[in-house]
Parts: structure tokens; C-alpha cells; sequence
């Protein structure tokens, strides 16, 4: 059975930094591009950060940019999202997720996406 499980989510001051972790069991995703979204109360889910299977190239929505890394280790089967100056609109529960297609080019689209963790929620207080 295929899971993507996060961790690392929590309660932060504005400002503050955190780590997610998402580790993926069941398979290898080695070889497939990488995703975190994030889901606000009432809201629709977006893109947050993707990433190429080698790491090499990463993608970013805009109001993170230079504020969050996505980063993966593939001997660990696993994804992070290090979140620096956050900001209480970063409010969400956050989703890992893995893109179908071996060695394809990382979306922001959650539909291109095929394999999704629980979610963990991430609050950060004014």
C-alpha cells in the first residue's frame, strides 16, 4: 500500500520557521517530481512548491518565494518543505503529494498529481 505521510506541521508565531517532512512507503518515488499544496479554511487547494525528481529544478508559488525551499532526499524516499518568515495567511493544512510519470516535469495542477498524504495543519498566530 502506497503512503505519503507529513509530519513536522504545528502551531508558530508569525515570522518563525518550520519544517515539514513527507515520507513516502509502499514504493519509490526516486524517480517521480515532488509537491506540497496547501488548503485554507473555505479556500481551494493551491500549489505551493514542486520539484523535479533529481532535485535539480523547483518551483514556487509566488507569495513564497524566498521564503520557503522544497527540497527531497531519494535515498530516504522523502520530500521537506523548510517555511522561513511566516506569515498568518500561510495558515493551512499542508498536502505532500506525487506526480505520476517517471521522470516527468513537475505542475503546479494537484490533478497531475496521483499520489496524496493526510494533510498537517500548519497555524501561524499574529
Amino acid at each position: 500500500q502506497v503512503r505519503l505521510v507529513e509530519s513536522g506541521g504545528g502551531l508558530v508565531q508569525a515570522g518563525g520557521s518550520m519544517r515539514l517532512s513527507c515520507a513516502a512507503s509502499g514504493r519509490t518515488f526516486s524517480t517521480y517530481p515532488r509537491g506540497w499544496f496547501r488548503q485554507a479554511p473555505g479556500k481551494e487547494r493551491e500549489f505551493v512548491a514542486s520539484i523535479s525528481w533529481s532535485g535539480g529544478s523547483t518551483y514556487y508559488t509566488d507569495s513564497v518565494k524566498g521564503r520557503f525551499t522544497i527540497s527531497r532526499d531519494n535515498a530516504k524516499n522523502t520530500v521537506y518543505l523548510q517555511m522561513n518568515s511566516l506569515k498568518p495567511e500561510d495558515t493551512a493544512v499542508y498536502f505532500c503529494a506525487a506526480k505520476g510519470g517517471s521522470f516527468s516535469i513537475p505542475t503546479p495542477r494537484a490533478l497531475d498529481y496521483d499520489y496524496w498524504g493526510q494533510g498537517t495543519q500548519v497555524t501561524v498566530s499574529s
